[in-house]
């Protein structure tokens, strides 16, 4: 169901809710009223009678009188009918009685409103009496002519709303479909729009209600476009620097297919085996490093538990370093202190200290000690080995850069991942010569130092 069929049925189930809450109100307010006005008119017909009896001359009255003869025909009959007056003396003798077909009660004790039923029907009274005791004056109306009056009075009311109806329904519908004209608009404009175009839609277009619709779209956009921009980097990536490998595999395999000896064909198959670990290791760190990049939060985030991920990082290493005569070494924070408090990812962290560690014993002279050292806010990973220019540590981090005069194979991404998984744990990482100007010296540190 659309928003404005939504929309109108709501209203249209509550537009006779609220009219049925006004009429009941409308009509207690209009007894309460019209009660006020007869009541009223009431105590002035017995004050008026009574008065007149007070003043009588004695022995006017002195017998019954008899009802009025008045005809249907006449006009106000209808009103005068409802209505009954009776006048008894101090004895209780009926003295005076202008209905046939209703008598009114004599009550010696009443004073003022009394509601009663005479002969089935509903009644409201109105007792007075003299100031000497000498007369008690009775009026009564129906109770049924009243409330004719009541709703006599709401339905004249009620009768040209009903009438209206069909007019504002129509005008709910236009008021509807004019106050969702903007998000219409915005429907439209979205679209009518390219795929290619995530331009941000501008918020100054929208209501107040819309714009944490459009804000939110906006961010949406922003996110869709970084990820299509590292979708492409990476295609680009891929399409460039698995040109050159696959040539190279080409040529070795040629090669290999036309080795004449043994010892020519050993050697080939060795050339090959290298260029299968060399473009292994390539699609490895491409495809981390584009999953990294793709990762905006922490997958899992535990408290880290640095002792397994040295053990996990360190065994991925050992092959190489056992081949290049490197010593890899662990130093831990002395007195039992804690290393680098930290909660993130474990298997990322292990990542990062694994992409350190290789490249650490891959550049490291051979012969030489590769060590880890833990702080109470930083690790650091240290070699010997022939040092980095200035201009060479500027382009650390770029992708598939590697300094030249490199013997070993790499990818130049390990930098770029270990750069990555520290943003997304909110480290730092610096790069660096020993204190002895020798070697390479990374430092990632936290950013607040624990207390």
């Amino acid at each position: 169901m659309s928003l404005r069929r939504r929309l109108l049925l709501y209203l249209l189930l509550c537009a006779p809710v609220v009219w049925s809450v006004a009429l009941v109100v409308s009509i207690d307010r209009a007894r309460v009223e019209v009660n006020q006005l007869f009541d009223t008119e009431m105590i002035r017909l017995a004050r008026q009678v009574l008065a007149s009896l007070s003043s009588a001359p004695p022995g006017v009255i002195g017998a019954p009188v008899p009802p009025s003869s008045l005809e249907g025909g006449i006009p106000g009959n209808a009103d005068t009918d409802d209505m009954a007056l009776a006048v008894w003396d101090a004895q209780g003798r009926l003295v005076l009685a202008d209905r046939e077909g209703v008598q009114l009660p004599r009550r010696p004790s009443a004073a003022g409103f009394v509601d009663d039923r005479l002969d089935g029907a509903a009644w409201r009274l109105y007792y007075l009496k003299s100031l000497t005791g000498d007369w008690q004056v009775a009026a009564a109306q129906k109770v049924e002519e009243r409330d004719e009056l009541v709703f006599a009075l709401t339905g004249s009311q009620i009768v040209p709303w009903l009438l209206m109806l069909p007019v504002l329904l129509l005008a709910m519908a236009w008021a509807v479909r004019q106050a969702l004209a903007p998000m219409k608009h915005l429907t439209d404009q979205l679209a009518a729009r390219d795929p290619n175009d995530l331009r941000p839609v501008s918020p100054s277009e929208a209501f107040v209600e819309l714009k944490p619709l459009v804000e939110a779209m906006n961010g949406l956009f922003v996110r869709i476009r970084a990820m299509l921009a590292r979708e492409r980097r990476f295609t680009t990536d891929v399409a460039h620097e698995l040109r050159t490998p696959l040539a190279a595999l080409r040529a070795q395999w040629d090669v290999v297919r036309r080795a004449r000896s043994p010892a020519e064909r050993e050697g080939a198959e060795a050339k090959l085996g290298a260029g299968l670990d060399r473009m292994d290791r390539l699609v490895t760190q491409m495809l981390a490093l584009s999953s990294i990049e793709a990762t905006e939060s922490l997958p899992q985030a535990s408290s880290v538990h640095w002792a397994a991920i040295v053990e996990d990082a360190m065994s991925d290493c050992l092959a190489l370093s056992e081949r290049r005569h490197i010593e890899l070494a662990c130093e831990w924070p002395p007195d039992g202190g804690k290393p680098m408090p930290l909660t993130g990812d474990p298997h990322l962290l292990a990542a990062l200290l694994r992409n350190l560690l290789d490249n650490a014993v891959r550049y490291a002279s051979p012969g030489t000690t590769v060590r880890l050292r833990f702080g109470h806010d930083r690790l650091e990973v240290a070699n010997d080995g022939p040092p980095l220019s200035s201009d060479q540590l500027a382009r650390l981090g770029e992708r598939f850069h590697r300094p030249l005069g490199q013997d070993e194979s790499g990818s130049g991404l390990g930098v770029s991942i270990v750069l990555s998984i520290a943003k997304l744990h909110g480290l730092h990482v610096d790069f660096g010569s020993r204190d002895n100007g020798q070697g390479m010296n990374v430092v990632v540190r936290s950013g607040e130092v624990p207390r």
